[in-house]
C-alpha cells in the first residue's frame, strides 16, 4: 500500500492500479482459502492466490527495471519469497490429495 502511495505520487495511477488490485487479491484470496468447503475448493483458491502474487510480481519488477517508476525496494525479495511459499503449497496439495 505504501508503495502504491509512491505510484500515486509519481502520476503512475494505472500501473498503481494494477499493483493495488493484485497485491491485495492475495491476502484476499488466502482467507478466502481459509473457508474452503473442500481441499479441492482450497487448491483452487490458492491458485487464484499464486497467480495474483505472479502478476503482482510482474508488476514489481516493471517498476524495479524502469528509470521512469518508483523502486519498490524491499517488495521485490517478499513478493519473490511469497511466491515460492505458495508455490511450495500448490506442490504439497498435488503430491498429497492427488489434485490436479
Amino acid at each position: 500500500m505504501n508503495f502504491c502511495k509512491k505510484l500515486k505520487a509519481a502520476k503512475e495511477f494505472e500501473i498503481k492500479n494494477q499493483v493495488l488490485r493484485s497485491g491485495t487479491s492475495i491476502g484476499a484470496n488466502i482467507f478466502e482459502a481459509q473457508g474452503a468447503e473442500s481441499t479441492k475448493d482450497f487448491y483452487h483458491k490458492m491458485c487464484i492466490t499464486y497467480k495474483e502474487a505472479l502478476e503482482t510480481g510482474y508488476w514489481i519488477q516493471l517498476c524495479k527495471r524502469s528509470t521512469l517508476l518508483p523502486d519498490p525496494g524491499e517488495l521485490t525479495p517478499k513478493i519473490l519469497s511469497l511466491q515460492k511459499l505458495l508455490g511450495k503449497i500448490l506442490s504439497s496439495l498435488r503430491g498429497e490429495h492427488s489434485i490436479r
